[in-house]
């Protein structure tokens, strides 16, 4: 739905991103595949999963980088990296990024979850825990971009905006697009083909 390879392979084609090599996990850690790609047939979407936002994808994500260092032949340095995400998958790269700051150099948060409240006491809590913290702690290992895009009528455009206001506060610089609409993959795909010319410049 995102049309994620056309976005890439165009703006590659048209030279306005860099040629790279993208991995998309699974950030429904207890589920095989995407719904209606499973051994199990299609099943209703849902977030109520378990291990799917209480620490345990973000615990386990520095293998996914030492796995995909050891297959392919990539650049091995945190200029060389990017992680971005939609909803969820924002809320995953927003964690995964403060709490392994010297990982990427590139963070984009597109319509992302970026706050946990009442972490999982039976998962990985140290996770979320510090979060303004961590982010202090990203920011002062100078960033190449932090991106942030939201759609106006977006039911996470309050926690952005607060995630926004205490960046402002502490003055670490971002990038912020926000657009008509809600939580929709139209937005997904502008945010994408924004995002990605930014990357390894």
């Amino acid at each position: 739905m995102a049309r994620a390879a056309q976005i890439l392979d165009n703006l590659i084609a048209q030279g306005k991103a860099e040629p790279m090599l993208v991995v998309m996990t699974n950030g429904n850690i207890s589920q095989e595949a995407c719904p209606g790609e499973t051994s199990e047939g299609f099943k209703v979407p849902t977030m109520m999963l378990p291990k799917t936002m209480e620490g345990s994808f973000e615990t386990a994500f520095p293998d996914v980088v030492k796995f995909v260092e050891k297959t392919y032949r990539v650049k091995k340095d945190k200029a060389h990296r990017a992680i971005a995400g939609l909803s969820m998958g924002g809320f995953h790269s927003l964690f995964i990024s403060i709490n392994y700051p010297d990982m990427f150099g590139y963070v984009g948060l597109f319509s992302a979850a970026v706050d946990q409240n009442q972490p999982d006491p039976n998962g990985h809590p140290e996770i979320y825990a510090d979060r303004d913290g961590k982010i202090d702690n990203l920011f002062s290992k100078n960033p190449n971009l932090f991106w942030i895009g939201c759609g106006k009528t977006d039911f996470l455009i309050k926690n952005n905006n607060d995630l926004r206001a205490y960046l402002d506060s502490k003055g670490h610089k971002y990038t912020y697009l926000e657009t008509d609409g809600g939580h929709i993959w139209r937005n997904w795909r502008i945010y994408l083909s924004e995002f990605t010319p930014l990357l390894f410049k």
